[in-house]
């Protein structure tokens, strides 16, 4: 008896599973063809009944007119895909452009001309598997007036770790938020900075604290075909990519008539020096952070205000549009160290100028401290320092 009932298990087994199916088989057999148990339409189906013709989207717009050229030109298509576009100029030369891996958007790669007329052509496959024609032209505008822009950097140049990013305009910008939005610069290592206007045709980027050493960057200016103004345009793009050296900083100090030199962290040099009359706010070198301008083997000074004129010094490293260097000068070694005599400059014997020229670059911070006078922002182009972070970001036509 034990056996018999060991062999009949299985077959009530298989007994309940062939009712459970066939009691699915009911519950599912109530609903429409090409549906689930719950009554939804399958995957397969729904791609049928939403096949339709390609709905095209063209930017500009056909009949569109005075386009700025920086403006996005593009195709997209939903409900299919993109077999081929092509957009012509005037000339029937085809700008290029890049299909979307998708296949489903067409956008140039290369800038429009101004005042130029542009023709599309193409087609477009709907997921209904009918073609549609890509057709429509548009117009740039023929700006009134277009601006070029100048950068205080070079390609594969090093600078100090103060140097701040200048871009300079032709003439005065308008629209300056447009400009800004068309400035980038890519560092290495990151580094917060940020832009400020100047004036109205200046613009300088800086950052917070000074760059660190060996930093990589890049900046582009892409404001050609960008709508700066009222029938104003950018005329060009600008761009550079340069590094920042090792760290150097000057710090000076008028009471004590010394100079030292920091290349990083450590102190190379402790210079005697004759800074600006303290007595003459006319000649007083001013306190604040400098920033090397340029160097010159040997530089020709004149002053009207105190009758000198073309006094050829050597060694000279401007510091700021003030008329402040730092310089040798034979005939004042006798106060160097001792006393202020200068019309302003930093007074080295010519050996030691020579020494501290070599060394250094454009951009070195100069921090003098101990006048009577603080260097501003009219005092010159890289009067950057003179801000405090706060106030520098607000100079951002973005701020805000």
């Amino acid at each position: 008896m034990t056996g018999l009932h060991k062999r009949r298990k299985p077959l009530a087994l298989i007994g309940l599973g062939l009712a459970a199916l066939l009691a699915l088989s009911a519950c599912s057999g109530g609903d429409s063809p090409g549906t689930t148990g719950t009554g939804q339409t399958t995957s397969a189906d729904a791609q049928q009944t939403s096949a339709g013709p390609a709905k095209l989207a063209v930017q500009p717009a056909d009949g569109a007119k005075d386009v700025a050229p920086a403006d996005s030109a593009q195709v997209t298509v939903t409900d299919g895909e993109l077999q081929s576009v092509t957009l012509t100029n005037p000339e029937g030369k085809q700008v290029a452009g890049q299909l979307g891996a998708d296949k489903r958007s067409w956008t140039i790669t290369e800038p429009l001309g101004y005042g130029k007329k542009y023709t599309w052509s193409g087609t477009a496959l709907g997921s209904d598997g009918k073609q549609v024609a890509i057709g429509g032209s548009f117009t740039t505008v023929s700006p009134r007036k277009q601006l070029s822009a100048s950068l205080n950097v070079g390609d594969n140049q090093t600078y100090g770790i103060a140097m701040p990013i200048a871009l300079t305009f032709s003439s005065k910008v308008a629209d300056k938020a447009a400009v800004e939005r068309a400035l980038t610069v890519e560092t290495t290592p990151k580094t917060e900075g940020s832009w400020a206007w100047v004036s109205d045709t200046s613009v300088h980027w800086r950052p917070k604290e000074y760059w660190q050493p060996n930093t990589q960057v890049k900046v582009a200016a892409n404001i050609y075909g960008v709508k700066i103004g009222d029938g104003t345009y950018g005329k060009q793009d600008v761009t550079a990519a340069f590094s920042i050296g090792r760290s150097q900083i000057v710090k000076g100090d008028t009471r004590t008539h010394r100079m030292q030199v920091i290349r990083d962290g450590v102190q190379i040099a402790d210079y005697p020096v004759s800074y600006g009359l303290d007595s003459d706010p006319g000649r007083v070198t001013h306190s604040g952070i400098h920033v090397v301008m340029s160097k010159h083997a040997t530089y020709s000074m004149s002053n009207p205000r105190y009758d000198y004129y073309d006094v050829n010094v050597p060694w000279a490293v401007r510091i700021s549009n003030n008329g402040e260097f730092i310089h040798g000068l034979a005939s004042s070694m006798w106060a160097q160290g001792k006393q202020n005599v200068s019309h302003g400059c930093l007074n080295l014997s010519p050996a030691r100028a020579k020494e501290y020229y070599d060394g250094a670059l454009v951009g070195d911070p100069v921090e003098i401290t101990g006048s009577t006078q603080t260097l501003s922002a009219k005092d010159g182009d890289y009067s950057d320092w003179t801000y405090s972070w706060a106030d520098w970001t607000k100079l951002s036509a973005l701020a805000g």
